[in-house]
């Protein structure tokens, strides 16, 4: 079977998953998630216990979560290194740094702004204490990043890889909560449009907003959540 990515929206970090499995080029299908309406629930934590996305069913019907583990398990099959290098190289130990760091702490910064939006009837106060603490935390992670990024095309080199990927289905989040300007990360910006306007990318925000784009091909199908929770959950 070809392996299922159930993808979250509004603003999935796993909008950049989408991507780089269309960037490999494989046979892959997706399942597209409403993250505010078919997550919190029983039936989806038989899946996903944490209830989160992304979630990869893969080729042999096993589940995986977790961004790190499903890209590691997308660069073990690309063969034609599309995405991803020779995983003994420099490159690939600067691939899977920079991954690192978007997925912790670049990630978790904006924890507390999501937390803020969440919250349908806390306290003004309690919500302008969360605003503050996440802008300060989303800015240390802007600055400490700005100062990562080099001077080549895309994160770690020429081409796209599982790096930029992960960055950008992330990065985003900084518009939606206000939370810093983004002309102060010089660097970061001007990366950030070149992602953006790579063909897997604008396919990869097509889907997310419930699009049906061509693509390269590789996509062989959209699997409804239902029928994924059938067939696979525990």
């Amino acid at each position: 079977m070809e392996p299922i990515l159930l993808h979250g929206f509004p603003l999935g970090s796993s909008m950049g998953l989408v991507a780089a499995f269309e960037h490999v080029g494989q046979p892959y299908r997706l399942c597209r998630v409403d993250m505010l309406n078919e997550m919190k629930n029983d039936a989806y934590a038989r899946l996903n216990g944490r209830q989160e996305t992304p979630v990869l069913i893969t080729d042999k019907g096993r589940v995986l979560t977790e961004t790190m583990a499903i890209s590691a398990w997308l660069s073990a099959r690309d063969t034609q290194r599309r995405i991803s290098f020779d995983p003994r190289s420099p490159q690939a130990d600067r691939m899977r740094q920079l991954m690192a760091f978007v997925n912790t702490g670049f990630t978790a910064a904006f924890t507390p702004l999501w937390a803020a939006f969440e919250m349908e009837d806390a306290k003004p106060e309690t919500l302008a204490v969360l605003r503050d603490f996440g802008q300060r935390l989303v800015a240390q992670r802007h600055d400490q990043l700005e100062a990562m990024i080099g001077d080549t095309s895309f994160v770690v080199s020429e081409r796209l890889t599982l790096a930029d990927t992960t960055l950008i289905g992330v990065a985003r989040w900084a518009e939606f909560h206000e939370a810093v300007d983004g002309n102060a990360y010089p660097k970061l910006a001007a990366l950030r449009r070149r992602i953006e306007a790579e063909p897997v990318v604008q396919y990869a925000l097509a889907v997310e907003d419930g699009e049906r784009p061509a693509g390269s091909g590789a996509c062989v199908g959209h699997v409804p959540l239902a029928e994924v929770i059938a067939r696979f959950a525990a």
